[in-house]
């Protein structure tokens, strides 16, 4: 809900602030959401209130009809940047750096994908953290970042389910998770054996092959 309403100050200003007839609508529509849902007024009503406690909503004045604004960028200290980023994870779904420079595009038109990632990279290093970047899954090219706004998310799913052979079976997320500590502790070593490397340097010491591969 809090994404409706950045998304639609952005690309519809003419009619903000929203009513909650306008932000149920903008939950439910069918392009530019993912997953696409049924929110009852209810329902929204209710998520208005939660966020109204946070003071990130709040009800605009000037109107016979009650009508809705956020105020995420003051209270959570963004920039709008950020908040567009935000936004697109909330309306969308997790998503690599490139497809959230293009979902983005009605909200902030960013230079390039490193910019896209910058941003990102600041909401990660939050606390807490607002995003986290996931692990990438079997068949992805890249890993996708997830908002944290809505509390923790689940990991990537593969792209082909790994078939069951009882109870001894690896599931795919096992294996994701599997590759993604070999590189890790891939990386590990290979710090290590440049450290080394260099202490010797600095040391006067040889180090022989053998020596760098016993890490």
């Amino acid at each position: 809900m809090l994404g409706v309403l950045i998304e639609k100050q952005a690309t519809v200003p003419d009619t903000y602030p929203l009513s909650l007839n306008a932000i149920v609508a903008g939950c439910n529509q069918k392009t530019a959401r993912m997953p696409v849902i049924e929110a009852s007024d209810a329902e929204v009503l209710t998520a208005v209130d939660g966020l109204k406690a946070l003071s990130l909503v709040f009800e605009g004045s000037g109107s016979r009809v009650v009508k809705f604004e956020h105020n995420t960028a003051r209270v959570l200290h963004l920039p709008s940047q950020a908040v567009a980023l935000l936004a697109v994870l909330m309306l969308r779904g997790p998503q690599t750096a490139a497809e959230l420079r293009l979902n983005s595009e009605r909200l902030h038109r960013f230079a390039d994908i490193s910019s896209v990632e910058g941003f990102l990279d600041e909401l990660a290093a939050k606390t807490p953290a607002m995003v986290i970047k996931l692990p990438r899954a079997p068949g992805e090219r890249e890993a996708r970042w997830a908002q944290l706004l809505c509390g923790e998310v689940a990991p990537p799913a593969a792209r082909t389910a790994t078939p069951s052979v009882g109870d001894d079976a690896v599931s795919a997320g096992e294996i994701a998770a599997l590759r993604a500590e070999q590189t890790r502790l891939a990386d590990e070593v290979s710090a290590l054996k440049a450290l080394v490397h260099r202490l010797a340097r600095e040391l006067g010491v040889t180090v022989t092959a053998e020596d760098g591969d016993a890490l």
